[in-house]
């Protein structure tokens, strides 16, 4: 399951989803938004997706991490919107039999969700000024048309 989310993010709540006796572990992973960035101060971030190919996408990275991983259960859910620091940016929940595998599993998910969903974050830096970064490019600014370079 991957899904968007403009609303905060309960984690006690996803993680509820994951309940199942077959199961001998549960890895979960909370992304946070932190208030340093290369080396200036963040204090807010705007999250904006393409819906439609971002849940295509994370649907297909969830089934690749069941499958590789032979995991129970994977869920992945990222947040859209205005968001502040210290709040739930994506929040990540993967059951399995062994713990080795919903190790590697939630790692999986984690790293391809960042790199092939079409998410972008925009920093806001304490100074005023602010840039979309693209979480395909692991850190790159990408300066959009209309935006300043």
């Amino acid at each position: 399951m991957f899904r968007l989310s403009p609303t905060p993010l309960n984690p006690a709540d996803l993680a509820q989803a994951l309940t199942d006796e077959r199961a001998g572990a549960c890895v979960t992973f909370e992304g946070w938004v932190r208030s340093r960035n290369d080396g200036q101060s963040v204090f807010a971030l705007d999250y904006e997706a393409y819906p439609l190919l971002a849940e295509k996408e994370g649907a297909r990275i969830v089934a690749e991490a069941r499958e590789k991983f032979s995991v129970l259960a994977a869920h992945c859910v990222h947040r859209t919107g205005h968001l502040a620091i210290g709040e739930l940016a994506v929040w990540l929940g993967v059951t399995a039999e062994h713990r080795g595998d919903a190790f590697e599993a939630c790692r999986y998910l984690i790293d391809e969700a960042k790199a092939r969903v079409p998410i972008w974050k925009k920093e806001h830096y304490a100074g005023g000024a602010s840039v979309w970064i693209n979480c395909a490019t692991r850190g790159d600014h990408v300066h959009l048309p209309g935006q300043p370079a």
